[in-house]
């Protein structure tokens, strides 16, 4: 090849569910003993078949076949900030809601507007790797916040505190997180409000998995109940995940109008708007599926339950250090990096996770996505893992 590449680019490592899907080459696997993707985080059940109708239908109008407003169509926009003020507890306006496609587009547009080449953006340790990916693409470095096992994986305020330079500009939370399934507490939230304020810097709180929020949580945070929450929050969702469509690929950054409109330039530069069949689907899912998106939250709840009942039942040196929505980060019991443990386990096992290493931690745990595996499976996970255990007592 004789020309060039941007080197921010060339410098990407390979994309993390290619690399776990790249230890099955050549591995076959039995009915008996098929294999368990708990690798991609995506619902393993299909659209509520009113909203398969309503698409197949949508999908034969003209008008779905071309552009929206670059912000999104009006009535999503609206029946979001709805739906946010309500789920919140406090008020969101449609201008301040910008639809884009899916909740990683949506950190790409936040982060170009937010920062320059050379800036910097404080990100808790482990990470979402696609959001470690976008900001070494724009060149943003991202500042390691650490989130430890002894506090559960939720990250410390002060530490941020500590880390806070002139470069950074912008904390970056997940919560319930992505990888390690911590959901943060209210209080922890509200105290890195208080320091982004302080700071003059945004907080983007991506709550793609807020619909899965144990049920006895009435509320995700109070955030948006403060006034003026929108001169330093950044909020970020994805309607991909709550209504099983992760092909349509729809999201939104929620924030302040002025910063809406800025965002908008960007979203015009690089999509000009979010595909229209899949804001139609998001549309029709607010209007619609209240009831089905609770009973997937319970879903998702009776999942967390099977996997923890299932791995006590088996009495293995794994142990789930955390917890919540799609995920549970599970710290194995072997002296090998999870980087070996995690390929070993895909082909031996029939066990497809993802070690902690693709996000940044140090090879002790692995990340069990569990929302496209039955409850009814886990005792047969928990089953694999501890035989796995066993085949391999001499790694530890």
């Amino acid at each position: 090849m004789a020309f060039s590449l941007n080197p921010l680019v060339s410098a990407i490592e390979e994309p993390p569910i290619s690399e776990a899907h790249s230890w099955l080459d050549g591995v076959s696997f039995t009915v008996e003993k098929p294999l368990i993707d708990l690798a991609q985080a995506a619902p393993g059940y299909p659209p509520e078949e009113g909203l398969r109708r309503f698409l197949a239908t949508a999908v034969m109008e003209e008008a779905t076949s071309r552009y929206t407003d670059i912000e999104g169509l009006p009535l999503l926009r609206q029946l979001l900030a709805t739906d946010m003020s309500e789920t919140y507890q406090g008020t969101v306006s449609p201008e301040q809601v910008l639809i884009a496609a899916g909740c990683n587009q949506s950190f790409y547009l936040t982060a170009m507007t937010l920062c320059r080449p050379g800036d910097a953006m404080l990100v808790v340790s482990p990470w979402y790797f696609n959001h470690r990916m976008t900001l070494d693409m724009l060149g943003v470095e991202p500042v390691a916040l650490p989130a430890r096992a002894d506090n559960g994986f939720v990250p410390d305020p002060q530490d941020a505190r500590r880390l806070m330079t002139d470069r950074i500009k912008a904390i970056l939370l997940i919560s319930p997180n992505n990888p390690t399934g911590a959901v943060y507490p209210e209080q922890v939230l509200q105290e890195f409000a208080d320091l982004a304020a302080e700071q003059g810097i945004a907080l983007i709180v991506d709550e793609t998995y807020r619909d899965f929020l144990a049920p006895e949580v009435s509320r995700p945070h109070g955030l948006i109940t403060r006034s003026g929450w929108d001169s330093h929050l950044i909020h970020l969702y994805s309607f991909s995940k709550v209504y099983s469509m992760t092909g349509y690929r729809v999201g939104a950054v929620v924030a302040d109008p002025v910063l809406i409109t800025q965002i908008a330039k960007v979203m015009d530069s690089l999509a000009i708007c979010a595909p229209r069949i899949g804001q139609l689907a998001a549309i029709y899912g607010l209007q619609n599926l209240r009831d089905w998106r609770a009973g997937n939250r319970q879903v998702m709840a009776d999942r967390v339950a099977a996997f923890t009942a299932a791995l006590d039942a088996v009495e293995s040196g794994y142990e789930i250090q955390s917890i919540g929505a799609y995920f549970a980060f599970l710290r194995h019991p072997f002296e090998t990096s999870s980087s070996i443990i995690a390929p070993a386990l895909a082909r031996e096992a029939g066990l497809l996770t993802l070690p902690d290493t693709m996000f940044g931690g140090a090879g002790t745990h692995l990340r069990v996505a569990f929302a496209n595996v039955d409850g009814a499976e886990m005792p047969e996970v928990a089953s694999r893992l501890r035989q796995f255990e066993q085949d391999h007592a001499g790694a530890r």
